[in-house]
């Protein structure tokens, strides 16, 4: 793979079209594309970890991946100076991977349902546990596979290039480059990969894609690609941000005490070392008493470093990156002091933030709700001309219907896409009027 293929700005769904000029770099217009869209917004109101809305606010989908961008923006533009200075790339495209690496972070969770994590896997429980499992001899392997294997990052593909009812051709129109930045599981479900990226009714849009952009095909027969080079560093950003932000939420949540939160966060950097930087710290705190801002100055310090050692990371393996050998994400190959505090913080994380008793009950009432929308969605997609189906199908946006001739898994994906772009308190609401919850 080359930078030079590896940049375009080319459209989905606009390629016939003849490129405008325009104040703002076409990547420019992506970012902005995708901060003024609506699944963007209803972000805010999409579980990262932590239950929502609370006493104390802590992130939510939205912040999240604000912060990310602002994370890969720093990647992108350390990158971008030295492909510049070492003259690889067209320079007035190689000058805008910040932008395009910012945007990618904005989308990048954009196909996750509600409830967090537990949402991807209360849709899969239903295709296999529930009565959507009534479905598995009506579909092919590959398209029964995709319902219960359900992935927030091949729903993110297809919110940003699907065509839907009433929507113009390629979705958000966003270029090649920003859409494949996303893409960090460059081949299809049924590989039975731990993770995937599309679904098979955007098959079509990632192979143009992958082939536009000379994406290196690791595997012909089984339609395994290498990643685009920049998926690194939107991973890296995602990352770092998760990560560093869950323990800050934790702290502000009085889940970890202010004097484990500082262990961890100044853990990252080695005492004999980097003497200075604790002489630093040491500085800031004789100024700043308030323990919660320490906290955000010590996370904000964690954050820099990890930023200047990722970009030395994919710098110096560029070229494994390029031929597709590159293994992992760039915080896998931290070393020392460095990957030994995130291991640390990864540990904690697990056993005290997202065992949660907060964070399991969210998980236990996902599943219930999401279950139950799906279950009573798609039997009335299936039956239009029942009587309680004609009360339900009216909820369901205009952009999301289907002509009741419509093949079965387009009717169901129909519903997919309703249920899953629900934001958290939607999804509850609807829940209780539906089951009859919400009367008094």
């Amino acid at each position: 793979m080359n930078w030079d293929n590896l940049l375009s700005t080319k459209r989905t769904g606009q390629e016939h079209l003849k490129e405008v000029k325009h104040d703002r770099t076409q990547f420019q217009r992506d970012y902005d594309r995708l901060i003024f869209s609506s699944p963007f917004r209803r972000l805010q109101d999409k579980t990262q970890v932590f239950p929502l809305p609370g006493s104390v606010f802590v992130h939510n989908r939205l912040t999240h991946s604000l912060e990310v961008a602002s994370v890969g923006r720093s990647l992108g533009n350390n990158v971008s100076a030295k492909l510049l200075h070492a003259g690889w790339g067209k320079p007035e495209l190689v000058q805008e991977i910040g932008s395009v690496v910012a945007a990618a972070c904005l989308a990048h969770d954009m196909g996750n349902p509600p409830f967090g994590h537990s949402g991807e896997a209360a849709i899969g429980h239903y295709f296999t546990n529930g009565a959507g499992a009534d479905f598995k001899h009506m579909l092919s392997e590959a398209q029964w596979t995709d319902f219960i294997r359900f992935e927030g990052n091949a729903n993110a593909l297809r919110i940003l290039t699907h065509a839907f009812k009433g929507r113009r051709q390629g979705g958000f129109a966003m270029t090649y480059t920003t859409v494949a930045s996303i893409l960090k599981y460059p081949y299809a479900s049924h590989l039975g990969l731990k993770k995937y990226g599309y679904f098979q009714s955007e098959k079509e849009m990632f192979q143009h894609i992958a082939t536009e952009l000379q994406l290196k095909v690791l595997d012909e027969e089984k339609g395994i690609y290498a990643r685009h080079p920049l998926v690194y560093l939107v991973e890296a950003a995602d990352d770092i941000c998760y990560q560093v932000m869950d323990i800050e939420d934790a702290h502000k949540l009085k889940i970890l005490s202010y004097e484990e939160t500082y262990t961890l966060l100044t853990a990252f950097f080695d005492k004999d070392k980097e003497a200075q930087e604790f002489d630093k710290i040491a500085d800031v705190f004789n100024e700043v008493s308030d323990l919660n801002e320490r906290i955000v100055y010590l996370r904000a310090k964690v954050i820099g470093k990890l930023v200047a050692l990722c970009t030395d990371i994919f710098w110096n393996n560029q070229e494994a990156i390029l031929s597709g050998t590159f293994k992992k994400g760039l915080v896998d190959h931290l070393t020392g002091t460095e990957l030994q505090a995130m291991e640390t913080c990864k540990k904690v994380a697990f056993k005290r933030i997202y065992k949660h008793q907060s964070v399991v009950e969210i998980e236990i009432a996902g599943f219930r709700i999401l279950g139950t929308l799906l279950d009573e969605f798609i039997k009335a997609v299936i039956n239009p001309d029942d009587f309680f189906s004609k009360m339900l199908l009216p909820f369901i946006p205009e952009q999301f219907k289907v002509e009741k001739d419509a093949e079965l898994v387009d009717k169901i994906q129909s519903v997919l896409d309703f249920v899953s772009g629900m934001t958290d308190v939607y999804a509850l609401d609807l829940y209780r009027k539906i089951s009859g919850l919400g009367l008094k």
